[in-house]
């Protein structure tokens, strides 16, 4: 039987918080570039045998162990895609243009040739519709990595 993890922390409101001007106030890291990053970190929790399997992530994160597949199932994109979905650029206004739900079908594909197509074919879509309203430029995306 493993025994529970606590995790103490103080937090202070207002501290610890660096400006950055590079960025705008109003802008975001992309909620899947999150997720993404978090899928990485929790694999290795997992691989470090500080936590014990999903269930327990679930249970750590209150959340279903539906939703921790759901993150997890980033880990099986190509490396290429996780890195791009990683250097998302950030979001300035409005909602995020990939959503996980986006996401999933192309995961849940084993070929990674076929998982560039089909991002591919996501980016495209929305470049078109996207570039008049977002001032960030999807463009990097569209790059093939061979």
């Amino acid at each position: 039987m493993r025994a529970p993890l606590t995790v103490e922390c103080n937090l202070v409101p207002g501290r610890g918080r660096k400006s950055n001007p590079s960025i705008s106030t109003t802008s975001r890291v992309p909620r899947i570039s999150r997720l993404m990053a978090l899928a990485i970190r929790l694999e290795d929790l997992i691989k470090a045998g500080g936590i014990a399997d999903y269930s327990e992530l679930a249970q750590l994160g209150h959340v279903s162990r539906a939703r921790i597949t759901q993150i997890m199932n980033l880990l099986h994109l190509a490396p290429d895609i996780q890195e791009q979905i990683l250097f998302l650029p950030p979001t300035r206004q409005g909602r995020d243009p990939i959503h996980l739900a986006r996401l999933q079908p192309i995961a849940s594909t084993l070929d990674w040739s076929q998982q560039r197509r089909l991002w591919a074919d996501l980016v495209r879509n929305l470049m078109e519709h996207f570039t008049w309203r977002n001032p960030v430029p999807l463009t990097f995306l569209s790059a093939e990595r061979r």
